[in-house]
């Protein structure tokens, strides 16, 4: 048995998650801007489909990847020195997640980024915290991701692809932008061999959290990531 949430945004001991799904922590709650962030400042995120009660989830081992750790393969530099590619930042947050959502992932019928998620990522992206990295191609939007960005932590959600690695180079800007900022680590939540494909890694859950410790803050978000803040658009050097 997994405990029941209570009204207050306040979550169970990461010990009492299951093993058996891994990460399993605590059902019920809501989605409201301060619970999700309480809840991604403990190592905590909500993960359901529909039909379902919210669902918390703290997995053990976490799968992260740091930002200098990106694996940039031959394919995807030739990709980042000639495609012909814009990279906006938080100027299509609620298309990037409806896009994600449309995503066909093996073994589930459906997507756990349902309406009620996307209508309160958004409130998150409007309030600063939700933000989204954006590739453009021929005036559309050919890939991206989102997330949320608590001090110096991106939690990446999802990413997605109508272009080949467009999500890719996405990715590689991510990184670049979460470095110049000086971001340690970015929380790519469940391990799976096509996150360990661009670099990421697994560790321990009490290291997950120590990191989140030391570089979580409770400073207001900074707001939209203007493109100016990046001199417009930008791209990796060779």
């Amino acid at each position: 048995m997994i405990p029941w949430l209570p009204g207050e945004c306040v979550f169970p001991p990461l010990e009492v998650a299951l093993a058996d799904p891994n990460g399993l922590l605590a059902a019920g709650g809501d989605l409201s801007p301060q619970r999700i962030i309480a809840a991604y400042r403990r190592g905590i995120f909500p993960w359901y489909s529909a039909g379902e009660p919210i669902l918390w989830w703290s997995p053990d081992p976490r799968m992260v990847l740091f930002p200098d750790a990106l694996k940039i393969t031959r394919s995807l530099t030739k990709a980042l020195r000639n495609t012909a590619y814009e990279v906006r930042l938080d100027t299509a947050f609620p298309s990037v997640m409806a896009a994600c959502a449309e995503v066909p992932r093996a073994g589930q019928p459906g997507t756990w980024i349902s309406r009620e998620m996307q209508q309160a990522y958004t409130e998150l992206h409007l309030s600063g915290f939700g933000h989204s990295v954006e590739t453009w191609i021929d005036g559309e939007l050919a890939g991206g991701l989102y997330g949320i960005a608590i001090g110096r932590v991106f939690y990446g959600e999802s990413m997605f692809s109508r272009r080949r690695d467009a999500s890719k180079i996405a990715l590689a800007h991510l990184c670049a932008h979460l470095k110049r900022r000086g971001f340690g680590i970015i929380d790519c939540q469940m391990e799976t061999r096509h996150l360990a494909s661009l670099g990421a890694r697994p560790i321990p859950r009490r290291e997950f959290v120590a990191r989140l410790d030391a570089l979580c803050d409770n400073r207001e978000p900074a707001g939209p990531w203007a493109a100016d803040a990046i001199d417009g658009y930008y791209r990796l050097r060779p």
